[in-house]
């Protein structure tokens, strides 16, 4: 089975909308990638939270399979990583939500 793929909002208006046309054309990509492997990304501490590289950068997504969704939660570059992974793992229900909300909805 397919999963679906969202990008958290804040994610979209913050960062994504920023990047240079190339790199916004790659995540497109990616998020096509990850509806039939989810798994493509590196395991960060925790099976669910994933990252992939691109151009310096870090694409950070959490699989939800019991809900067949994967949501990119940030992205942010090497110095900031572990920050971002703790935030992530912080936040885990909140995005959690988020994504049953959103997998609701369609």
């Amino acid at each position: 089975m397919e999963y679906k793929v969202y990008i958290h909002p804040t994610v979209y208006k913050e960062t994504i909308v920023k990047l240079p046309e190339k790199d916004q054309l790659r995540i497109k990509k990616l998020t096509q990638q990850l509806t039939s492997n989810p798994y493509v990304g590196n395991i960060l501490q925790i099976k669910s939270i994933r990252e992939k590289r691109l151009n310096g950068k870090r694409i950070f997504y959490i699989v939800f399979e019991d809900l067949k969704i994967v949501l990119i939660v940030a992205i942010s570059d090497k110095k900031t990583q572990q920050k971002t992974i703790d935030s992530i793992r912080t936040n885990m229900n909140v995005y959690r939500r988020y994504a049953k909300n959103i997998g609701d909805e369609d």
